[in-house]
């Protein structure tokens, strides 16, 4: 699974970015959180993901927390 890093989490709206590159950021929305809960995530943690496309473009899912 790729992997990258937190980049901003909105809570108030329910979503977040991950970095996973040099100029790409992923948008994940709270639902694609598993194994944890939106709230318990961090700017800055590692997570795994799936990339997909969403109605507006790239995005992630099955977002996890990635063993360290």
């Amino acid at each position: 699974m790729p992997q990258g890093t937190i980049k901003k989490l909105i809570t108030d709206k329910g979503f977040g970015f991950i970095d996973v590159g040099p100029d790409k950021d992923l948008f994940f929305p709270s639902s694609s959180v598993e194994g944890t809960t939106y709230n318990e995530l961090r700017e800055g943690q590692r997570v795994t993901f799936n990339e997909a496309r969403g109605q507006k473009g790239p995005c992630a899912e099955n977002v996890q927390v990635a063993d360290e």
